[in-house]
């Protein structure tokens, strides 16, 4: 069968924004027969994990390194998304001419970036391919993205010192405090490069969301009813959009052979991701937490860093846990608790029926696994737009605990404990079988947990909305 068209996609930095436009990608090529070629942006760092999962994908998606770009003209504690939209920025002459390569060796029908690669959409309208934005995150930081030009001409002060939560059209009251972190000092080269960006989303042929309308379905009903007067695009919401779990990656890892061998919705996972870091003296805290509590954990534990997002840009530690735990930690936890530094087949941890629960930075890639597999949150936010959200897990939906700080920014460990405990009592196992891992005392008003009974209905709504974006995708075609 002769392909349907060819799709080019750029990612953001990171291997967490490029694992769901990869599951897109998938989508585009197995039910649609399109093929895809996958621009990444170079930011000098470490790609071998990128390699990795990109070597795993099938021959009809190809994928292409850019030339490294240079910061030596970055001051050291430059943000992490002043770094991210330069690299984007400064790859702009790179991806011109691999765009301008598949025009002229396939029929490019569509480039889709992802939330801060916009500026691309020039070279999309020179080689006349319809621009589309995939946004990696929720509905309501979509609606955040359009309200901040606006706040940012009317606010005098920080946002987090605002007297009064802001309203974003559907979606739960949102207090500056809980912005997402680089919008939080209006001085800083970061703020003002996002609300530029921001003021480009307009331009979108149209927007992907990694979100559906049963988890957020005031901000997607405010999108269909608000947003063509607005002049917003049209917006779909395509999700989850999570890495698939392969049997490669099941083999005999230690993680899953351990849950093996637990009680049934018993163990507390733990994981901050492949990029949060947490300090010396927070890292301590969590260690005798857990071990005040005495609830079975999993824990990924990276080498503690002064910075909350210190590996998302390759900063590696030790990977003895000997070295940065409290003296005597493994040992005395040790029958029931795992602590491990390396790598985690975390679709296959949260979907073993030993889970019962995950304590999690809430990245949204995580955060969409937890939701998938039913898995009730301990919400410790670290940065980007995790405290965001929080606010639409812990308020809205009512699925996830939201961890207390003290007034040096530290979780302490009788909170940790407090936290761990009351999952434990609260997690359960239904007689069915499927809800299992679903708290009591969250009560959740959602459909999440019922995904496995409603599953091919499911997959059928996000499936109508994927061939919407394919026929208009077609239209280039046919042109």
């Amino acid at each position: 069968m002769e392909p349907a068209g060819h799709v080019a996609i750029i990612p953001t930095p990171g291997l967490g924004h490029l694992i769901p436009l990869l599951e897109l990608a998938k989508r585009l090529v197995v039910q649609h027969n399109f093929t895809i070629t996958v621009l990444i942006p170079n930011d000098g760092t470490n790609l071998t994990p990128q390699k990795k999962v990109l070597e795993a994908l099938s021959e009809t998606i190809s994928s292409t390194f850019l030339p490294p770009v240079n910061f030596d003209d970055l001051p050291p504690e430059s943000a992490m998304e002043t770094k991210i939209a330069l690299t984007l920025a400064r790859s702009l002459s790179a991806i011109r001419d691999s765009v301008k390569a598949l025009a002229e060796s396939t029929r490019l029908v569509a480039l889709v970036v992802d939330l801060f690669g916009l500026e691309a959409f020039d070279v999309a309208n020179e080689f006349n391919v319809l621009p589309y934005l995939f946004f990696p995150t929720t509905a309501m930081l979509l609606w955040f993205v359009f309200e901040l030009p606006k706040l940012d001409e009317t606010t005098t002060c920080e946002y987090r010192d605002l007297p009064e939560p802001v309203q974003l059209p559907g979606c739960v009251p949102l207090h500056g405090r809980d912005f997402t972190e680089p919008v939080q000092d209006r001085s800083n080269e970061a703020y003002k490069a996002i609300v530029r960006i921001c003021k480009m989303y307009k331009s979108a042929g149209g927007i992907m969301v990694n979100s559906f309308a049963d988890l957020e379905p005031g901000a997607f009903k405010a999108f269909k009813e608000q947003g063509p007067s607005l002049g917003l695009p049209p917006v779909y919401p395509v999700g989850p959009k999570i890495k698939t779990g392969s049997a490669n990656e099941m083999g005999e890892n230690e993680c899953l052979s351990w849950l093996d061998g637990q009680p049934k919705g018993s163990v507390l996972f733990v994981s901050f991701g492949s990029g949060g870091t947490l300090t010396a003296e927070q890292m301590n805290e969590l260690a005798l937490g857990l071990e005040m509590s005495r609830v079975r954990f999993l824990w990924v534990a990276r080498s503690p860093n002064e910075k909350q997002n210190a590996t998302y840009f390759g900063a590696q530690g030790s990977n003895d846990p000997s070295t940065f735990l409290p003296e005597g930690f493994l040992e005395r936890t040790k029958d029931v608790g795992l602590v491990v530094t390396s790598w985690v087949p975390q679709v296959q941890i949260l979907s073993h029926t030993s889970t019962g629960g995950f304590l999690t930075h809430c990245g949204w890639n995580s955060t969409l696994e937890s939701i998938v597999h039913g898995v009730p949150l301990i919400a410790w936010p670290l940065y980007a737009e995790q405290k965001m959200n929080v606010v639409l897990l812990a308020e809205d939906l009512k699925v996830a605990w939201r961890v207390e700080v003290n007034e040096k920014g530290i979780v302490q460990c009788e909170e940790i404990s407090k936290y761990a405990k009351g999952r434990r009592k609260s997690a359960k196992k239904e007689d069915d079988g499927i809800e299992r891992g679903i708290s009591t005392g969250f009560e959740p008003r959602w459909v999440i947990y019922k995904i496995t009974l409603r599953g091919s209905q499911y997959m059928e709504g996000t499936q109508e909305l994927v061939n919407i974006l394919c026929q208009r995708m077609f239209v280039l075609i046919t042109n």
